[in-house]
């Protein structure tokens, strides 16, 4: 169920209502009894549940070695060479 927020225009409150979808908005503030209006929310956005969040979630699990391995830097070697610094010269 779907979390709605409403505000009061009497006493200008904000407050929360767990209600189903097929439910009508609430007309009166749960506070002082006065007119309120819903407000359009922003949404829950995504919630992470179980494995898979770190990178450690994704290791072989027949590679030997610990989680704790994976927080030790790595060389890292690279196939490029050198570049090379080039000088410019003023031609006048």
């Amino acid at each position: 169920m779907p979390t709605y927020e409403y505000k009061c225009l009497k006493c200008k409150k904000h407050f929360d209502k767990l209600q189903s979808m097929s439910e009508k908005p609430l007309k009166s503030c749960i506070y002082c009894k006065g007119k309120v209006e819903r407000l359009i929310g922003g949404g829950a956005g995504l919630i992470f549940k179980g494995s898979g969040f770190y990178i450690t979630d994704y290791k072989n699990k027949s590679t030997s070695g610990s989680a704790s391995d994976s927080s030790k830097p790595k060389e890292t070697k690279t196939d490029s060479a050198p570049v090379k610094k080039v000088e410019k010269t003023d031609k006048k």
